[in-house]
Order: structure tokens, then sequence, then C-alpha cells
């Protein structure tokens, strides 16, 4: 039986822990999987808590593992994530590697036609500025997959 949202308690949910962020040996993120589970097998009941911790967080480490989250939950056929742009499109300015390529993998999924624009500003923005050599993976892949399945879903009709 799942346990309600209001009982979750991993070491306080507000707080970005056991999140490993990319580094010179991984070029991935490591969450606590345990906690991704509990709120993928949710669904619908776990985007009031998931919204209110996008609309206020600014850790990085934090945002990236609920973007993740509802990533996960859009592939598990949770609904209405595509409503939530709002929320996300505060993070369309964001020059986070991390939190670019799991936004611009839920705008690729979900097809907001609003995030269509910001897509391709990123793309722009991150072709424009010099190359991180510290930096484990190009966010730009994944922003230029989405442009391209909005494209391709475009032509589809």
């Amino acid at each position: 039986m799942i346990q309600p949202i209001q009982s979750y308690n991993f070491n306080n949910p507000y707080t970005a822990t056991n999140i490993q962020m990319p580094n010179n040996q991984r070029n991935y993120c490591v969450f606590n999987q345990q906690k991704v589970d509990y709120f993928v097998n949710q669904k619908e009941n776990a985007l009031p808590y998931l919204t209110s911790i996008l609309s206020t967080s600014n850790n990085e480490a934090q945002i990236t593992e609920t973007l993740y989250i509802m990533d996960r939950m859009i592939d598990n056929g949770t609904k209405g994530i595509d409503k939530l742009y709002p929320v996300f499109s505060r993070f369309n300015n964001t020059n986070s590697p991390n939190i670019q390529t799991f936004l611009a993998g839920i705008y690729r999924k979900t097809q907001v036609p609003d995030a269509f624009g910001p897509l391709v500003k990123m793309l722009i923005q991150n072709s424009l500025k010099p190359h991180n050599p510290y930096q484990t993976f190009d966010p730009n892949e994944e922003i230029g997959g989405a442009i391209l399945s909005y494209i391709q879903n475009k032509k589809a009709g």
C-alpha cells in the first residue's frame, strides 16, 4: 500500500540529501532511488508536493532531482505534468547544464507549445558561450533532441 504524501520523510524531503551531481569521473546524477520510486508510484497525488519544491527551491541538486522525478512520472503515465509548464518555465533561463538537460527531456515528452522557444534560446545561448572543460556532458544533446522532436511532431500533424 502506498503511503500518503504527508507521511513522506526521507531526512526532510526539502533538502537535497543523497544526491550526487555529475563530476569528472561520472557524467550523470545519482539520486536516492527509494525516494524517486516513492514519488513516481504516487502519480498525480505527488504533483502538488513536487510543484511546491520546484516553485520555491533555489538548490540546483534538489531542482535536478525533482525534474528527474517528474520525467520518470511522465514515463510512468502520470497525467497533468504538461499543465505544469508555468512552474517549469521558471528554469527556462538557467545556465545549469543539469537543470537544462532534465527540463529539455520533460519538454520533449510533454510537447507543450510554449516550451519550443525557450528550448531554441537555450541551445543558442549555450552555443555562444565557450565550452566548459570541467563540464562532463553536453546538455545541447538533449536540448537539440527536444527541438527535433517538436519539429517531427509538427510535420506529422
